[in-house]
């Protein structure tokens, strides 16, 4: 028969056990690294390739014009060749970023991404701009319905297709965000989380993580939002963009992913101005800074797994 005292002393062990902190029940965040080949500008793949070992990165993000030409420069050698070029320096491109063909017309570049190995295509969002409320709900539903096909047709490929919080696109607000976690159900669709176009919304990242879980985060950006990114401004400055370099607290961000049990693709990124040159003059120099900035994310995350 249970005493009194047991009960108390049950009752005490459940009461310490609730209080504990939510990340001790949670496994340590472990990020993996792609390498953004627009942060080299136009630069040759034969340069930027032995770069995603040096940045400790696990594969390449290849872009097109107008922030990158490397999509272009593949195009051009053909894929058989670009497959060896991959193989000789032992990586992959793990993703294409592709806005310029929009979440609809991704069609002709599945079968060339598998053929690559690749499992992931960044893009944006299409439909009516910058909604909330019921105007979110709307825009959303309408363009997961339009998407459903392209997502199939990406699935039979082992690709995912991830739309990128945007400003000036459907899936921007923090209402449309909501409404996207609320609505999408495919498991080959899911969001590039994008903190600098949530600069006026910093205190919500962590709860919008929340809301989204990991099966809708396949990608996210570390970029934080800096005037660099629009206009002509000394390096020093727009080089703030990246972290370590600016003023973001990535923190709460990181314990959101960890909470949420995040395995998909981070990527260190910034926007030069103008768009399509190197970060940079040289490789070595990029790749250097890039590292400096993962050294910032990772010291914050022993923090974080502690």
């Amino acid at each position: 028969m249970q005493t009194r005292r047991h009960f108390l002393q049950a009752l005490a062990a459940t009461s310490l056990a609730s209080a504990l902190p939510l990340r001790a029940a949670t496994p340590p965040l472990k990020l993996k690294y792609l390498l953004a080949s627009a942060l080299y500008g136009d630069m040759g793949l034969d340069t930027i390739l032995p770069e995603i070992g040096a940045t400790d990165c696990a594969g390449l993000d290849v872009w097109c014009r107008p922030h990158g030409t490397q999509r272009e420069q593949a195009e051009a050698m053909g894929i058989e060749a670009f497959s060896e070029l991959l193989k000789k320096h032992s990586t992959s491109p793990v993703c294409f970023t592709q806005y310029p063909l929009g979440p609809l017309a991704l069609g002709k570049e599945l079968p060339v991404l598998k053929q690559l190995g690749g499992t992931l295509i960044v893009t944006g969002a299409s439909g009516p701009k910058n909604v909330a409320g019921a105007e979110a709900r709307a825009g959303m539903t309408a363009f997961l319905e339009e998407m459903k096909p392209h997502a199939d047709a990406a699935a039979q490929h082992g690709i995912t297709i991830a739309i990128e919080n945007h400003v000036d696109t459907l899936l921007h607000t923090p209402d449309s965000i909501r409404c996207w976690a609320e609505l999408n159900k495919h498991p080959a669709l899911g969001m590039a989380f994008a903190p600098h176009h949530l600069h006026e919304h910093v205190d919500e990242m962590p709860k919008l993580i929340r809301d989204l879980g990991s099966a809708n985060l396949p990608f996210l950006y570390f970029q934080e939002y800096g005037i660099g990114g629009k206009k002509k401004v000394a390096k020093e400055i727009e080089l703030q963009q990246l972290p370590g370099l600016g003023t973001l607290d990535y923190r709460p961000i990181l314990r959101a992913l960890r909470e949420v049990g995040f395995h998909g693709w981070a990527e260190i990124f910034m926007h030069p101005t103008p768009r399509g040159v190197p970060i940079l003059p040289t490789a070595a120099e990029i790749t250097s800074t890039l590292k400096k900035s993962r050294a910032h994310i990772e010291k914050l995350l022993v923090e974080v797994n502690a």
